[in-house]
């Protein structure tokens, strides 16, 4: 990678920069290859670090990089659309969703969950984790809240704990009549818990989507997804917006 000197331009430097970076990585730089440190990199292109770190941002938004702890940033795999959301209306858990159980204990949601359920705080929710695993390689993270009065046929003794609790209350909510869902989207920074699950750093970009469920009797559980924003991208079509992944195996 050559020296380059950014002179006045138009648009925000880093903007510029960003340009640069993209033609270099296509040019000197093979997939998953470790590029050199933000000291270095600044020094090359004469900018200062803060203006190289908004740039490196952007390329991790776009899917062109990839920074993981202990290694750096990487060199992103090409672009592969595979869909991982629907527009359609089914319960979590249900045949072909690409989620994959992990737990479930019981637990009072954060205010901001409650509100949604329209539960009172002292009343059991159980929290199911799920994890959206593509190619070999976690995509999203899930946070399922489903309020113990919408699966009342739910048996301790059954499946006491984990896994298998975890599938025991995706099995009870799917026995209800599903009579509707919305959904929401917003672009935010991976919590400490989600970003060691994704492979990510604290902080980085995620889409996060909260989805809530609904039967004739109200609010059935509400699911709060943290995807990748370096490998998933919003698409807007004639009956909403789904959530690709846009990520090759590495």
């Amino acid at each position: 990678m050559g020296t380059t000197q950014l002179e006045s331009v138009p648009e925000p430097k880093y903007w510029h920069l960003k340009t640069v970076l993209s033609e270099a990585l296509d040019r000197d730089f093979a997939v998953g290859e470790v590029l050199p440190n933000e000291r270095e990199l600044a020094a090359r292109f004469g900018v200062a670090r803060a203006t190289l770190r908004q740039a490196l941002e952007q390329l991790e938004l776009e899917g062109r990089l990839q920074r993981r702890r202990g290694v750096g940033t990487t060199v992103a795999p090409p672009r592969v659309g595979v869909a991982v959301g629907s527009t359609g209306q089914s319960w979590p858990g249900e045949s072909a969703d690409g989620w994959e159980t992990v737990d479930a204990v019981e637990a009072v949601p954060a205010g901001a969950v409650l509100a949604l359920l329209g539960t009172a705080a002292d009343q059991p929710v159980h929290t199911v984790r799920r994890t959206r695993v593509t190619q070999g390689q976690a995509v999203a993270a899930e946070l399922l809240y489903v309020p113990a009065s919408s699966v009342p046929g739910l048996s301790a003794i059954d499946a006491p704990a984990g896994a298998a609790r975890a599938r025991a209350v995706l099995r009870e909510l799917q026995r209800l009549a599903l009579d509707g869902q919305d959904r929401s989207v917003e672009l935010g920074s991976a919590r400490a818990d989600d970003a060691k699950e994704l492979d990510r750093l604290p902080g980085a970009p995620v889409l996060v989507v909260t989805t809530r469920y609904f039967t004739a009797e109200g609010t059935a559980a509400v699911s709060v997804a943290t995807y990748r924003a370096d490998t998933c991208r919003l698409t807007f079509g004639d009956t909403g917006v789904e959530i690709t992944e846009t990520r090759a195996a590495s």
